[in-house]
């Protein structure tokens, strides 16, 4: 696993509360940092699941490359997100950053030890792991049940939910990256997107059109609730 990493390590003590998980005593725990390049791999389909991750900054996908070559995104991962969480051994998926990330590394053996005469942390980590299925859930529903507009549409308010400052969603992700989330054609996400636009939904307020602003969120909300 480490071979992946792009930096050198920062071990310093940290609360776990710093990550957003809840224990008894908040105990101290020894945190790494790494910066990880756009583009370079975090951890690997099949590899031992032992670290549990989150974003500092940046963002990361995780994903898993079908038979013919097709890439599949299963979620993205924004800055407080906890990835890794996994019920066995192995990751069963890939993730890499999608753009310049920085990400905080806690042994899995750290957690699964103070777990062991923790009822808070065992909570926390069980939210979280419920958190993490209902998106699969949402996201498995998105895929096989939405038209093209409710998958853009979707994607948008859950980006919105996450994202979005200063009343502008600025997306770290590309046109690709979407398109791999929601089972879409390249050539269809733009087509959808300039359709929103038309619409007056939404406006795009630079060239390459990541930055975007939320014209008419209840009209894009109707869009989503479509059968």
């Amino acid at each position: 696993m480490l071979m992946h990493l792009t930096s050198a390590a920062l071990p310093r003590p940290h609360c776990l509360s710093e990550l957003g998980i809840a224990a008894a005593s908040d105990p101290m725990v020894s945190l790494n940092e790494f910066t990880y390049r756009r583009g370079s791999e975090i951890y690997g389909e099949k590899e031992a699941a032992d670290y549990v991750y989150q974003v500092k900054a940046g963002a990361v996908r995780s994903y898993k490359l079908l038979s013919d070559g097709r890439r599949q995104i299963s979620a993205f991962h924004v800055p407080g997100d906890v990835f890794g969480l996994e019920n066995g051994s192995v990751h069963r998926f890939t993730t890499e950053a999608v753009v310049d990330a920085t990400v905080r590394l806690i042994r899995r053996e750290s957690l699964d030890a103070i777990a062991g005469s923790d009822g808070i942390l065992i909570r926390s980590l069980l939210r979280l792991t419920t958190m993490n299925l209902r998106h699969a859930e949402d996201h498995m529903l998105l895929l096989g049940r939405k038209t093209s507009l409710e998958r853009v549409a979707a994607f948008l308010i859950e980006m919105d939910r996450r994202l979005t400052a200063a009343g502008i969603l600025a997306l770290p992700m590309s046109r690709r990256d979407i398109a791999d989330y929601l089972g879409l054609t390249l050539e269809t996400v733009s087509r959808t997107l300039s359709y929103l636009r038309d619409l007056g939904i939404l406006g795009f307020i630079d060239n390459n059109q990541r930055h975007i602003v939320l014209l008419d969120r209840q009209q894009l909300a109707g869009l989503d609730r479509r059968n």
